[in-house]
This record gives C-alpha cells, structure tokens and sequence, in this order.
C-alpha cells in the first residue's frame, strides 16, 4: 500500500508539472520557491535581490537638514505598540522641510533597500507629469490609441490617459492578491509582462467606475517608454530621482525575459529618499526652485476624482492619478498619499507641511472603501512628534 500511494503520489506531481508547462504556468513554480517554500504567503519586502533589477542611478546627493528638534521626543507608548505589531522596519517624520524624527527597527537603517510595492504607481503617475510638462505628451485627455495602437479598436478606442491614471480603464484584470493564478502573481513572478498585458482587454465604457488594477500601471509605464523612447528606470533616474539629489541609487525589478520594469510595484529604495517625492508633491512638483513635474497634474493629485463611481455605487473619494487621498482627516487634514501592500506609506499632510514615510512587513487589511487603520498610528504620530495638538 505504501508503495502504491508513493506511485500516486509521483504521477499526480508529474500530471501537475505537465500541466503547468502547457498551459505556460511554470511561474508557479517561483510563487511557491520565493513564499510557501519560506513559510509566507506573499511577497517580501526585500525580495527584489532575488530578481534582475534596472538601476536608477543618482547625481548629486542632496542632504535632508535635520530639525533642531530631531528625535528630542520618543514615539508615545500608544503608537509604538502599533509599530511593533505591524513590524515597521522605518518611520521617518519631516516637519517644514526638515526630519524631526527618523527611527528603524529589525536591522534596517537609512542606506536599507525595500519594496515600495504600490507606491511605485504614484512613480509612473509623475513620469506621465513630467511627460506632460515636456510636451511628449498633450494632455491627460488624449485617448491612448495615439500612443499605443493596440488600444484602437472597440471599446479600447475610448480609453483615455486620465482613465489609466484614474484607475478607471474598464480592462478585466484580475487583481487578486491571493489567487497565484490572477494577474497580480503572473506580472509578479511570471515570465513576459507586455505578453501578459496583452491577454487582457477593454470590456467596459472607460471612465465610469474607480475599479485598482495594477495591469494599468503597467499599461502606463508602457505609454511613458514609447513617447519618451527610454526604460522608465532611465526616465526616473533623469527626471526625478537625480534632480531631486537621491542619496542612494534605487533599483526597479525586472521580468524575466522582456526585460520590462514591474511598473506597478517593485521600486526599491529607502525611507530618506522615498520621501522625495512626498517633499515634491508638498511643493506642487517644484524641487528647491527648479519644477520637475506639471504642477497642475500635482495639483491634481490631490483631490479625488469625484466624477467616477466606486464599484458599489458611490463617489470615488480616495483616488487620482495613481495617489490615494484622504480628505477631512480629523475634519481638517486634506491628506494624499503613496500606499504599498505590506503598509508601504509616503503621506503627505500639507496643512502642516509634514510628510510621513513608513515601511514595514505588515498592515492592518483595508475595509473595502476606507482608509487602512493603521494609518491613523502613522498620521497621528507624526502630529504628536511634531508638537501638534490632536484636539
């Protein structure tokens, strides 16, 4: 009986093996190599040196000033607590421009690589800016047919740049994150990414319903290559990241075999220069006198698109161009933010003129339509280590 049920056991493996190679599948195998086989189910937030990177390079280092009162207070014990059980591995709190408190955790320092994750969206939003601003491209309302032709026919022929930007694109990805065979898993791990976008189609009138689909961030990325005829590592790298004095140079992840940056996630960098482009963005895409990004599409990303229906129904309240937002925070904070899946965070709090980056390994899971609670812990201790009242 052993034997038998070994015997089974070998050609149901095989079937499996044989299965996943027809049907072109075989990226399963790196889902299962780089989580089950590590004890998770998910992707890691320094995972990135286990794949081909394109390198954005740095200039001239730019240092962040450090404020008078720099890490004179300590996180109260309420929020710490928090830190401690979402694994922040970096909280950094600028305040008018300088840090006022920087702390890390779990052997992470400010040189330490991680994955932005979705942050990276807000990235290739302000490429597509500073496209705009460099007259590469017209206007956020050109259909993106003039660009990409294979967007021309049927309902395709109606997409437009801002139904890209705003999560609106009526395309049928599949954005699930637990399922290893829906797009997010097969753009991760898999193998092609301009093969793999290309399986999915416009099935619904763009412009109507916010529906997140990281296939139209790369979708994006693809529209910045072609009008700006450069990698969107090579564009970043000369637009933003050495304009804006990056210390360390960041590194994009790569597929497999196009040789396409993971566009919709998989920036890597570190908490100091991750917030750049909340300092950026802060300053209405003007870096230290010189505008780097059109500050009307800055402006833009600040306020949601009203215009477009959740899928339930509703207003969209918390999204543009790629950057989430959360109007009347504490009935008076207007705040806009970067957001990655593990609790990936650059939020900005203009009222204050603060900017708050945290990295970690997790978060508290979003409630469909609202705002992740840990984001309360993040946005209220920067207030309090700023010496600003909550009441």
């Amino acid at each position: 009986m052993p034997k038998q049920r070994l015997i089974i056991a070998f050609v149901t493996v095989l079937v499996v093996h044989f299965l996943l190679i027809a049907t072109n599948n075989r990226y399963i195998y790196t889902v299962l190599n780089m989580t089950v086989f590590k004890g998770k189910l998910g992707p890691s937030i320094d995972e990135y040196e286990a794949f081909a990177n394109d390198t954005v390079q740095t200039g001239e280092h730019l240092v962040w000033p450090l404020s008078r009162k720099y890490n004179s207070r300590e996180i109260p014990e309420k929020y710490l607590s928090e830190h401690e059980r979402l694994e922040s591995v970096a909280y950094l709190v600028i305040h008018n421009d300088s840090i006022i408190h920087e702390q890390y955790w779990d052997d992470y320092g400010p040189d330490s690589h991680s994955n932005s994750f979705s942050m990276a969206k807000s990235i290739v939003s302000s490429l597509v800016g500073v496209a705009i601003m460099e007259g590469k491209i017209k206007s956020v309302d050109e259909p993106v047919c003039n660009y990409l032709p294979e967007y021309c026919d049927g309902l395709a022929a109606e997409l437009t740049i801002q139904d890209l930007l705003n999560m609106s694109a009526g395309i049928n990805f599949d954005e699930d994150y637990l399922n290893p065979f829906a797009f997010p898993a097969k753009a991760n791990y898999g193998r092609d990414l301009r093969k793999l976008v290309a399986e999915y189609q416009v099935v619904s009138q763009p412009g109507e319903y916010f529906n997140y689909q990281s296939g139209v961030t790369q979708i994006l990325s693809f529209l910045v290559e072609k009008v700006t005829g450069q990698s969107v590592a090579k564009y970043a790298s000369e637009k933003l990241w050495k304009p804006m004095g990056a210390r360390d140079q960041a590194y994009w992840s790569l597929d497999h075999e196009g040789g396409e940056a993971k566009a919709f996630c998989c920036f890597n960098s570190n908490a100091r220069d991750f917030a750049r482009f909340g300092y950026l963005y802060l300053h209405n895409g003007n870096w230290h006198g010189k505008q780097l990004i059109d500050s009307a599409f800055v402006e833009a990303c600040k306020h949601p698109a009203t215009e477009l229906k959740e899928t339930n129904g509703t207003t969209n309240n918390r999204y543009k161009n790629q950057w989430w937002q959360s109007p009347n925070y504490r009935n008076k904070y207007d705040i806009y933010y970067m957001r990655g899946i593990l609790g990936q965070y650059v939020i900005v709090i203009p009222e204050e003129e603060i900017i708050v980056v945290r990295l970690g390994h997790k978060r508290d899971k979003p409630k469909e339509y609202i705002m992740p609670s840990d984001m309360n812990v993040w946005i209220d201790g920067a207030l309090e280590l700023s010496g600003i009242s909550l009441n």
